[in-house]
């Protein structure tokens, strides 16, 4: 299970593993309140040539192991939110990909999000497929996951 966290990724990558990652009260799943560490995880982020170290808890009571991300990324993305809708949008609007970023990786990001706005809202938001962005991220949904 992943839950964000506010806090800087610059931040997290200065102080590594001494950043004070803030614990969880209760269990997301059980409502558990003993919530103990289970060390750190890397990840892959844009920008940075190595992995983050990002905090792990686990409830003893559900065994269910949670990790912190940091707020602005999507779970299993590497880049910002802010990348991913504006990678999109400049496709959209100019029909091509903009440079710096895989041409596959944001293929797959377009494909994701329509077959997910289809998928919500119907066929009727071909034409408005950042509106559809939008709409799923007021949702709490990850507009360019995989799973439907």
């Amino acid at each position: 299970m992943i839950f964000s966290v506010l806090v800087s990724i610059k931040e997290i990558v200065a102080k590594g593993r001494d950043f004070p990652w803030p614990r969880p009260a209760v269990c997301p799943r059980c409502s558990g309140r003993r919530i103990w560490c289970h060390g750190f995880v890397s990840v892959f982020f844009d920008g940075f040539g190595h992995g983050v170290f990002l905090r792990r808890y686990r409830c003893p009571e559900c065994r269910c192991v949670m990790r912190a991300r940091p707020t602005g990324y999507f779970d299993r993305v590497q880049a910002s939110v802010e990348a991913v809708r504006s990678s999109i949008a400049f496709r959209l609007e100019k029909g091509r990909w903009p440079p710096g970023s895989s041409r596959c990786r944001q293929g797959h990001w377009l494909r994701s999000l329509t077959r997910r706005v289809y998928a919500r809202f119907g066929q009727g938001w071909s034409r408005r497929l950042l509106e559809g962005f939008d709409e799923l991220m007021l949702k709490n949904e990850n507009p360019v996951c995989r799973r439907i």
